[in-house]
């Protein structure tokens, strides 16, 4: 197949686009990106129910923080233990053995009997939740061009506004008439299929490699180091980066279907146009943010990103006007959040290979961190300075961090170059 290619197959030179290298490794992105998508859709119909679930499981809108918060805690537990076991077992089995985890919990959230259920089921969801993204941004990254990773990066991320998309519009028709749980019983029948979606995706040829040299004893002594890592400048930088970023992303969107219909006064029905323009505007945002990266360079398109942001989460969060909302939250769909599609890239380049899945998981997990803080943070401020107004300072401060962290590049970065790429 065409995906068995080295990831650095091309030749030095080569005149291709990024979309153009990335054409033959579709099935590998069409995986990575049907896997987050489903996560996605997962994930956010907990958020888009939540004052539902809460009513239904007699717990208050504080109480329900924490089902996000374990949701949070089963994450970090998934990308750090998953992480390791890519490394060790391979990035394709994680993968599909994440997808079916978290398939399985889907289903049982639909059927939680009590509020102490909810929370439990929700931790579980969170380990598979995890894993899966964990070893699937590893096998994508170490299976395309190295000229394509930021293009490829984007795509993946692109699935989760999709889902995020289908979540919204299956809460709008949805929760009015079945109610929250019919929600989570949909999320198991996509999330089933896509396993054989990945019975033609081939395993990371840069762990086919280590696996080999390892056998043959043609290792090097790096390479037959336990799959852990070191706290190296690079792999701080990327565990900072991430506990920030997503502090900043969850100040945005995780409160925001509460926003609207708490503070602006929607109906579940009209909460689709609002989230439906924020992932529009993503589902756009992002491939621009991949193929921004390639054209001008990362950490350029970071900061672009995030000065938009800085400037739009005020009408975003505190508009008056219907027009007001709708047009902020597709600009915020299109620049907050769309700087996740460098997410892949710029962890892959911060780890070497034996530890690269295990490096990006414990990342993801101090990124779970950062958004179950802003799960705590942003309920508490919006009860002394009101929602709207805690979202805005969580982000503007969580990107004026970020900017900081991701100011000036380590000196080296073990991943910019991989087992196969063409370093000429």
């Amino acid at each position: 197949m065409a995906e068995a290619i080295r990831p650095g197959a091309s030749v030095q030179h080569d005149a291709r686009t990024p979309l153009q290298l990335l054409m033959p490794y579709w099935r590998v992105t069409l995986a990575a990106f049907l896997g987050w998508f489903l996560d996605a859709f997962d994930q956010v119909v907990l958020l888009l129910a939540l004052p539902d679930i809460g009513r239904s499981l007699h717990a208050s809108l504080t109480a329900m923080g924490l089902v996000i918060a374990a949701q949070s805690v089963g994450r970090v537990l998934g990308n750090t233990g998953w992480g390791w076991l890519a490394d060790r077992y391979g990035r394709k089995l994680t993968f599909m053995i994440g997808i079916v985890w978290f398939a399985l919990f889907s289903g049982l959230s639909g059927l939680a009997w009590s509020y102490a259920a909810m929370v439990a089921i929700q931790l579980l969801f969170g380990i598979g939740f995890g894993g899966e993204w964990t070893a699937s941004a590893t096998l994508l990254m170490e299976s395309v061009p190295a000229r394509a990773r930021p293009l490829a990066s984007a795509i993946m991320m692109s699935g989760y506004e999709v889902g995020f998309f289908a979540a919204a519009a299956a809460q709008a028709v949805i929760l009015p008439r079945y109610g929250w749980r019919m929600l989570f019983f949909i999320g198991i029948l996509p999330a089933l299929l896509a396993i054989f979606i990945r019975i033609g995706v081939p395993e990371s040829p840069v762990w086919l490699k280590l696996r080999r040299d390892m056998a043959s004893g043609a290792a090097t002594s790096q390479k037959r180091e336990p799959a852990w890592f070191r706290l190296t400048p690079a792999a701080l930088q990327a565990l900072a980066f991430m506990a920030f970023l997503q502090f900043q992303n969850a100040a945005i969107y995780s409160f925001y279907p509460t926003l609207l219909r708490t503070v602006h006064g929607f109906t579940p029905e009209s909460v689709f146009p609002a989230v439906a323009a924020y992932c529009i505007g993503s589902m756009i945002g992002k491939p621009l943010c991949g193929w921004a990266a390639s054209r001008f360079g990362e950490r350029t398109t970071l900061f672009v990103y995030l000065v938009i942001t800085v400037l739009a989460i005020v009408p975003f969060a505190g508009g008056t006007a219907l027009w007001m909302l709708l047009g902020a939250a597709f600009v915020m769909g299109m620049f907050g959040n769309s700087v996740f599609a460098l997410v892949p890239h710029y962890l892959a380049q911060r780890f070497p290979s034996q530890s690269r899945s295990l490096g990006m998981g414990v990342s993801y997990a101090f990124a779970a961190g950062g958004q179950g803080i802003a799960g705590f943070v942003v309920p508490w401020g919006g009860g002394i300075v009101g929602l709207a107004r805690a979202m805005e300072v969580c982000v503007i401060a969580g990107s004026l961090v970020v900017g900081l962290v991701a100011a000036r590049q380590p000196a080296e970065l073990p991943g910019a170059h991989m087992e196969g790429d063409d370093t000429g």
